[in-house]
């Protein structure tokens, strides 16, 4: 019994420090330190992207910190894990694609773990709220709407299938 309660602090450590270690790299804009974190078989969920899976999903960090250009700042807290679930707050700062708007986007992060890697995350954060940030008046009006979720989704769809395509000399990991 105390080798189960010692084994088990020991996994809660271990995946909190897993999620310190993934914002870690992203705020370090390290995006294979990032994806090292996640388990070959992860599904990644969030309201712009959909569901994505496997090298879709760590494609989608590859491209966001590229995008970026250096202008991105991470900040996170609220780090909880134990052996099987976790979860994290964290803030993305940065400017949008050809307006270059400033958004300050704030998530909040579940995930799910299996052999010290994480094999789900799920982001959750207010697409209206960003889409205002993100499209000024379009987003205010719009962006609460099914067709403005689908919308970005198929735009984001479209940006990672173009940069994976580019990509294809990565090596799945």
């Amino acid at each position: 019994m105390i080798i189960f309660s010692v084994q088990r602090h020991s996994q809660t450590m271990n995946n909190k420090e897993l999620i310190t270690k993934f914002y870690t790299s992203f705020a370090e804009a390290d995006a294979e330190a990032m994806i090292n974190c996640y388990d070959s078989i992860i599904t990644f969920t969030d309201p712009a992207f959909g569901t994505l899976k496997g090298n879709d999903a760590k494609n989608m960090w590859r491209m966001l910190i590229e995008k970026s250009n250096g202008n991105l700042k991470i900040e996170f807290a609220n780090v909880e894990a134990n052996d099987k679930i976790g979860s994290a707050n964290w803030t993305a700062v940065y400017l949008y694609g050809d307006t270059q708007r400033i958004i300050v986007n704030k998530i909040s992060a579940k995930f799910e773990f299996e052999n010290g890697k994480i094999i789900k995350h799920t982001d959750y954060f207010d697409l209206w709220k960003w889409t205002r940030q993100a499209l000024g008046w379009k987003g205010y009006l719009f962006g609460y709407t099914s067709f403005m979720k689908k919308k970005i989704q198929k735009q984001a769809s479209s940006l990672l299938l173009t940069y994976s395509s580019k990509q294809r000399h990565i090596i799945a990991k």
